[in-house]
């Protein structure tokens, strides 16, 4: 069974919200970026908060039927990055959200309005 980008978004946004993660953005990146079409971009607030994000969103996109690409930075949780095909999940920590800011590097996507 195939998920369209948009499904695997609203799962993505969903497993994150069901953690208490903070901040949910999703951007739009449909010709932008060749990576993904979408980005979602949340944080918690200690390392176990990131895993918590990160293994729901994990769990809830396999259950749907799709594939994870890739997981890194799981162990530390300072910033995990989840692959799931067209869309890709960061996650991470509060501070390294403030260092990093990297909604301001994808300033010409749209902002996904999430429901």
């Amino acid at each position: 069974m195939t998920v369209s980008p948009d499904a695997l978004l609203q799962i993505a946004v969903e497993a994150a919200e069901d953690k208490k993660a903070q901040n949910i953005v999703a951007l739009d990146l449909k010709g932008i970026s060749p990576v993904a079409d979408y980005y979602v971009i949340c944080h918690g607030n200690s390392d176990t908060q990131v895993q918590s994000i990160t293994t729901e969103i994990r769990k809830k996109a396999e259950e749907s039927g799709v594939r994870v690409r890739g997981v890194e930075g799981f162990d530390t949780a300072r910033w995990v990055l989840l692959d799931i095909g067209d869309v890709v999940v960061h996650v991470f920590h509060r501070e390294e959200r403030e260092y990093y800011n990297i909604e301001r590097l994808w300033s010409d996507a749209k902002s996904v309005e999430l429901a």
